[in-house]
């Protein structure tokens, strides 16, 4: 079933399409944002049999993708939609002066590598709180973002810096709601950082997730989806309205990425079609 064509069908939830090309393929599509699917969910896959597959139905790029397979995409007309391998992991991060350093070192090297490829997405998190306060956390963090936003808008890259669960999956991380995030937007007030707005974590979080979509979407550069709870498929048997908040992100004129990121329980290329075709449409 090809995704292009359910997604025009009949009865779909926006009825403006949108031409798109998409490998050596066109398809209309009946909403603004794109879509993605985040590469560490499905890595059991080769790369030519996910990218061809991915480009056949319409999808337009792989998430979570570093310069060493680049060529997989670019070979298959896919893009990166969210470039990684400068971070040193999850809990290690802008928050804490000690890595401020060598993170400085890898993000110099990455954002114009990231740009020269042709990509424009470039992950980063916050790190663990490790016992520092949200006040002190934002102060490290701003200082140490502000040249490496800097270097970004030279090369026309956006650091995004994704939110995540504290109660679940990520213990400790201070980036865990979105008005801690929205203070760190606010103080690098540039267009070369904006915030990951995952809507698995923030569902665990705090909810309300249409209204602060809507309320605000400025600082949100990128959604990622799975189901709460268990991080599985985004279906009928969990508790997020997902056509609602994907109408809600419509609603904003929101023109960039929408990434699958969730634990499979179907066969793969299965669960992924019908996550686009019924639910992220």
């Amino acid at each position: 079933m090809a995704l292009g064509a359910a997604a025009a069908a009949p009865g779909a939830l926006w009825a403006a399409g949108t031409e798109v090309l998409v490998g050596d393929e066109k398809s209309n599509r009946a909403f603004g944002y794109k879509r993605s699917v985040s590469h560490w969910t499905v890595d059991d896959l080769e790369w030519e049999d996910l990218c061809g597959w991915l480009a056949r139905e319409g999808v337009e790029a792989v998430d979570l993708v570093g310069p060493e397979n680049w060529h997989h995409l670019k070979k298959h007309g896919l893009d990166s939609s969210m470039c990684n391998g400068a971070e040193l992991n999850l809990v290690d991060g802008f928050i804490h002066e000690e890595f401020e350093g060598v993170l400085h070192e890898r993000y110099r090297a990455m954002i114009p590598r990231v740009a020269k490829a042709g990509y424009s997405n470039l992950i980063c998190f916050s790190g663990n709180r490790r016992g520092l306060s949200e006040a002190l956390g934002l102060e490290q963090a701003v200082k140490a973002l502000q040249p490496m936003v800097a270097l970004a808008e030279e090369h026309g890259v956006v650091l995004q810096m994704e939110l995540f669960n504290s109660l679940v999956d990520h213990p400790d991380y201070m980036a865990d709601s979105s008005r801690w995030g929205i203070e760190l937007a606010r103080a690098l007030n540039s267009p070369s950082f904006k915030l990951l707005y995952d809507i698995y974590h923030m569902q665990i979080m705090e909810g309300n997730l249409v209204a602060n979509i809507k309320a605000n979407h400025q600082w949100y550069g990128h959604y990622h989806v799975a189901g709460v709870p268990g991080r599985n498929e985004p279906w009928e048997a969990q508790e997020i309205n997902y056509p609602a908040v994907m109408a809600a992100i419509e609603s904003t004129g929101f023109e960039g990425y929408v990434a699958l990121e969730y634990l499979f329980t179907e066969p793969k290329k299965e669960s992924m079609a019908r996550s686009f075709t019924e639910f992220i449409r």
